[in-house]
């Protein structure tokens, strides 16, 4: 039922390639517009300089969502391209004029944050997708992020985290325990495509191989693939027949080839690069990984959990708060033997990846629906 006051949303996020925060925003986005608020998305390229529209801007186009090209958000960071952001953003938000400004991804949120606070905006709301200095940098380099994520919280009225251990750590910090909302992403059933057809169109080159490894991950050293790369090194030395397809792009792509061809895997490793609808071919698994350093609450493994997929995760907050001993294998994170040991085990066990998927699978339908997390949001826009 359309809502009679048209409460005006602004939903703001750095980068528009695809990815699990741009999956957040899409899905909230869509679902707000149809429910008759008045919704607005302002976005980035795909962050590098002069970058165009990424696949969130032709997703949300499509669906009638209008959006706001802000051409100074970038990945990289400076005081000029900070400054410009910052100018940029002031002027959408005057014109706009929100009754709630939602921020996502941390460039977004601490720009963003100021900007509205200094517009007046009634509601400002920052989505954590995972706590920014968990990321694997120089301890100098985490201290400054830490504070700068400090800041935003204290800016913003109301923060969403999504994992248990973000929230405990969140609501620790000076200020902000009552600020802190723990709300899981929901997804909603998946259309998944023939499992055949799904192989031919990702790695025709490997169909002759009868087990699949797979991922989909944007090509970042946060995503841990070079410890999966080193993973299908040791489990080729050992004798295990499978194929490694992964599906993304992203600025690690040669670094990654090269280290296949190093560790003698190139003829094993399949970089499928970017794969619109990607979910849709997650029936090409057997065994999906997730080999993450740092996450938040990853979308991926929803996706992979609707596909029944049997799922290898890193022992990571945001990981856990998915899977567990009935429900997935975990393994010690940057640590490829412990990554091979998992995938080995799934590999020789038929059975134990079937009662694993079909076990993630009744969890995720459970206690991860879209109509938890809707509802846990509009709250906070109402109030």
């Amino acid at each position: 039922m359309p809502r009679p006051n048209r409460k005006k949303i602004l939903f703001v996020i750095t980068k528009s390639n695809w990815g699990g925060a741009q999956a957040y925003v899409y899905t909230l986005a869509t679902h707000f517009h149809t429910q008759g608020y008045d919704v607005a998305v302002a976005l980035g390229g795909t962050g590098l300089q002069n970058a165009g529209r990424g696949e969130l801007a032709e997703k949300l186009e499509a669906v009638g969502i209008r959006t706001i090209f802000v051409r100074s958000f970038m990945r990289d960071v400076s005081l000029t391209k900070e400054f410009r952001t910052f100018t940029e953003l002031k002027a959408i938000i005057r014109s706009e004029k929100p009754d709630v400004v939602h921020l996502n991804s941390s460039k977004a949120g601490g720009i963003g944050a100021l900007v509205a606070r200094l517009t007046q905006v009634p509601n400002i709301i920052f989505t954590s997708h995972g706590l920014a200095y968990d990321e694997d940098r120089p301890t100098l380099i985490r201290g400054l992020i830490k504070i700068m994520t400090w800041f935003t919280f204290l800016l913003a009225h109301k923060v969403i985290v999504i994992s248990n251990d973000n929230a405990m750590r969140a609501r620790a910090l000076p200020f902000c325990r009552q600020k802190i909302h723990l709300i899981y992403n929901g997804i909603g059933p998946t259309e998944g495509m023939p499992r055949d057809q799904a192989r031919a169109q990702l790695a025709p080159q490997a169909i002759s191989t009868s087990l699949w490894v797979g991922t989909i991950a944007e090509l970042t050293r946060n995503k841990g693939l070079s410890y999966l790369i080193k993973a299908a090194g040791l489990l080729k030395k050992q004798g295990r027949s499978f194929a490694l397809v992964i599906i993304g792009r992203g600025e690690d792509r040669a670094t990654l080839e090269d280290l296949a061809r190093d560790e003698e895997v190139a003829d094993r490793v399949h970089f499928a690069g970017f794969v619109p609808q990607a979910p849709k071919y997650l029936s090409a698994f057997d065994i999906f990984v997730l080999p993450s350093v740092k996450e938040g609450l990853p979308y991926v493994l929803l996706e992979a959990a609707q596909a029944s997929c049997a799922v290898v995760g890193s022992n990571i907050p945001g990981v856990t708060d998915i899977i567990d001993k009935s429900t997935g294998i975990l393994f010690e994170p940057k640590n490829e033997r412990a990554l091979a040991k998992a995938l080995d085990t799934l590999i020789a066990d038929t059975e134990l990846r079937s009662t694993l998927g079909g076990a993630l699978h009744e969890k995720v339908v459970h206690e991860f629906s879209l109509q938890n997390m809707f509802g846990a949001i509009e709250n906070l826009y109402a109030h």
